[in-house]
């Protein structure tokens, strides 16, 4: 995951709606059953989707009240806390 795609993404969610970042994450997990993607593009893919959920969290946060940083900030440790178990 890339904080800095997370936190374009979250602004792209405050722009907007969330509903199109949804709809991308079913279009991209739908992709990658493509026949014929190579791992590495699979990886690509795996990377994109993931930043896309982190966003959905990041701006969940948001709307909890926390600051655009603290929620960044919560989610990244969160994250960093379920690798180390």
């Amino acid at each position: 995951m890339k904080l800095p795609v997370i936190k374009h993404l979250t602004q792209f969610i405050e722009n907007n709606d969330e509903d199109y970042i949804n709809e991308t994450i079913e279009t991209l997990e739908n992709l990658t059953d493509a026949p014929g993607l190579k791992d590495e593009e699979l990886d690509v893919l795996g990377e994109v989707i993931s930043n896309m959920y982190g966003a959905i969290e990041v701006n969940k946060l948001m709307k909890e009240g926390m600051d655009e940083k603290n929620a960044l900030n919560a989610f990244m440790k969160r994250v960093l806390g379920s690798i180390d178990k």
